[in-house]
């Protein structure tokens, strides 16, 4: 094997190692949900959506701008706290727990286990007229954006996912 891929191999493995705090990045008393390890580290634990129930300064202020053409205008627009659970839920669902636009069609089906129960953890709002949403009264942390972009002109929508992180501000965030 090529020793330049096995460097790259072995630094993407070590980097799965991090002994940081793990979890959401939280307020300065630490991480917001518990790291888990082991069998069932992404098992679905109402304590892991604790920290995003707290009300705090920051918002997300976003804007879909996807394709020309495309608009989400009256859509709706969730925002889900990160936790292992729905770290893997997204890794399922759109192959990525950072970001990803794909076809609605190509989305893989969410696991219905736990799915009411996340339901009361996930905040929504509605994409307006400049194809724009807001966030407000969040906590610290880690969270995932969800919406769709429909195109005006006919064919395939486009669910769009990101991972953002509040720290008390405000973040702009451009879903392309």
């Amino acid at each position: 094997m090529n020793r330049a891929l096995i460097i790259i191999l072995a630094s993407a493995a070590l980097a799965g190692c991090e002994t940081g705090g793990g979890g959401a990045p939280g307020p300065s008393s630490g991480p917001m949900y518990a790291p888990n390890s082991g069998a069932g580290a992404e098992a679905f634990r109402a304590e892991d959506f604790a920290w995003s129930q707290a009300s705090g300064g920051g918002e997300v202020d976003g804007v879909v701008a996807y394709k020309t053409g495309y608009t989400c205008t009256g859509g709706t627009v969730v925002l889900t706290p990160e936790t292992p659970w729905s770290r893997a839920r997204m890794r399922t669902m759109y192959n990525s727990d950072s970001g990803s636009a794909m076809s609605v069609g190509d989305v893989h089906p969410a696991p219905a286990e736990h799915a009411t129960e996340y339901q009361q953890y996930a905040r929504r709002t509605t994409c307006d007229a400049n194809n724009a949403f807001r966030f407000t009264g969040l906590p610290s942390g880690a969270w995932f954006v969800v919406t769709v972009a429909t195109p005006t002109g006919g064919g395939d929508k486009v669910a769009i996912m990101r991972r953002v992180v509040t720290n008390g501000g405000v973040v702009s965030l451009k879903l392309q």
